[in-house]
């Protein structure tokens, strides 16, 4: 019994260098296991974190959404943020400008603003306004791969210090008409070919004009030109019959309707509003009403959507600020504000904004383009709209659109607004026009001479 009681006691006493060692290399294994293993779980993590931000990216129709460039020092907090901007900006004229760059005051310092506009388009469009016969004036020209303001001109003869180019008080009339057909190609499955009916005339719109019905007096069109004609009674028949409150009002939203525009000048949002009567959605689907209001940069950024796939880009006007001694206090980013509608109902819009300009509404504007030197090398397209102001003293005309070089980069977006008086001045199809001609003339001599020097180079 004392031999037992005198052992020494395993589990308290101090264990030799061998043992502490072999406990050494244990516990070292059991940290190593235990730091892969958390390796393993923080990788796995990143993995499936990467993966739901990639199908976040990723459109209805699987096709993703092109990142913003960010320039490296964008990565840390802005010294100006965009509601900075607006402020700065807030009391800019921008038909007074006659250069892109300027400097302003901002925080005891003179700061430089490098803009977007191009000087030349600014200057031609402001010059050859008709305000002896409008009221309201407002041309947006605007770059669709990145949302660069190209031109911004407006005249306002109530108001003059207002500027129609990002005011939302416009009847859309029928430009809305883009959302009603988006909706129709990806609810309906529409195609530009797809046979249309209706009884009585085109551009009336009354209850029994939006009966599903045939018989001797049915006329009958395509898709694609009762678009370019602007039919009214087969738009109606499609907020009705077939597309409904809840399809329009979803297309809407997706179109910018009711949603904030992140600019650096403050701008409010389109309104839109449908009611619970089958008779307003014949209203809102053509745009036989006064309701829905858009503002000519609004129109620009719909247009842009059919020439990016579906994809809607944010406008920008500042390409950079730096402070006096250089230092870049803010940079653009493009910004894609969201899918507007799937890749195919842009192709099918592109088509159909094609034929008003070839066929349709727009044709007057555009005859003989085929000879003109730059509008020949331009693929065209659009939508006009026109409806009297509920006093009846002023006729709303627009025309929103795009135009890309055949065989070359170039590629516009524009929404030209026009309020006529007592009599018809310059149509917005006809500003269009200039700013097609004005723009694309310098921009493919600019491309050509840059092929002749690179071919005489190589």
């Amino acid at each position: 019994m004392m031999e037992i009681l005198n052992r020494p006691n395993k589990q308290t006493s101090r264990p030799d260098w061998r043992e502490y060692q072999r406990g050494l290399n244990k516990r070292n294994k059991s940290f190593r296991q235990k730091r892969w293993a958390a390796g393993v779980v923080l990788s796995l993590a990143v993995i499936v974190a990467l993966a739901v931000g990639w199908n976040l990216l990723l459109p209805s129709d699987g096709k993703s959404v092109p990142s913003p460039q960010v320039h490296p020092l964008q990565s840390q907090a802005p010294l100006i943020t965009k509601k900075d901007v607006q402020i700065l900006l807030h009391n800019l004229s921008i038909n007074d400008l006659t250069d892109a760059n300027i400097v302003l005051p901002f925080k005891s310092k003179q700061i430089h603003v490098e803009t977007s506009l191009d000087p030349d388009l600014q200057q031609h469009l402001i010059k050859s306004m008709d305000r002896k016969h409008s009221r309201y004036i407002g041309i947006v020209v605007m770059e669709a791969d990145t949302g660069r303001i190209l031109a911004m001109a407006g005249f306002n003869k109530i108001h003059p210090e207002n500027n129609p180019c990002y005011r939302q008080i416009f009847p859309a009339a029928s430009v809305f008409k883009i959302v009603t057909a988006a909706a129709a190609v990806d609810h309906c499955g529409y195609t530009a070919q797809t046979p249309m009916h209706f009884n009585g005339y085109k551009h009336t719109l009354y209850k029994n004009q939006l009966k599903e019905r045939s018989n001797r007096y049915t006329n009958t069109l395509s898709f694609r030109d009762a678009f370019a004609q602007s039919v009214n009674p087969i738009f109606g028949k499609l907020g009705t019959v077939y597309l409904g409150k809840s399809v329009l009002e979803e297309y809407a939203v997706a179109f910018g309707f009711n949603q904030p525009i992140q600019f650096e000048l403050p701008v409010e949002p389109s309104t839109l509003q449908i009611k619970d009567k089958p008779y307003n959605w014949a209203e809102v689907a053509s745009g036989f009403n006064n309701d829905t209001a858009i503002s000519p940069l609004h129109g620009a950024m719909m247009a842009s959507a059919v020439l990016n796939d579906g994809l809607m880009v944010m406008p920008t006007l500042v390409d950079r600020i730096e402070d006096p001694q250089g230092r870049l206090l803010y940079e653009r980013q493009r910004t894609w504000r969201g899918r507007a509608m799937t890749s195919k109902a842009s192709k099918v819009l592109t088509k159909l904004m094609e034929t008003t300009v070839r066929s349709g509404t727009g044709r007057k504007a555009f005859r003989h383009r085929r000879r003109d030197r730059v509008l020949s090398q331009l693929r065209i397209g659009g939508k006009t709209g026109n409806i009297f102001n509920r006093a009846h003293d002023a006729r709303f005309d627009w025309f929103v659109g795009f135009a890309e070089e055949k065989s070359g980069p170039g590629r516009l977006v524009f929404a030209a607004l026009v309020a006529h008086e007592e009599y018809i001045g310059i149509r917005p199809t006809q500003y269009a026009r200039m700013v097609l001609t004005r723009y694309f003339k310098s921009h493919i001599a600019r491309h050509d001479n840059k092929d002749k020097n690179e071919d005489s180079g190589s």
